[in-house]
């Protein structure tokens, strides 16, 4: 399941993860740590919502 950030819009793809901010492809957003930013506006993982 991918996840979009509520404030900029940003989509996590967890079959691209975020590799330039330590996330490997593959992995969940569960799994994301929990300090991960979104890499575009900084916002926090409680500011993600799922999206089909």
């Amino acid at each position: 399941m991918k996840y979009r950030c509520t404030i900029c819009g940003y989509i996590y793809d967890p079959e691209i993860g975020d590799p330039d901010n330590g996330v490997d492809p593959g992995t969940t957003f569960e799994n994301v740590p929990e300090d991960w930013v979104c890499p575009l506006c900084g916002a926090s993982k409680d500011d993600f919502e799922p999206i089909d």
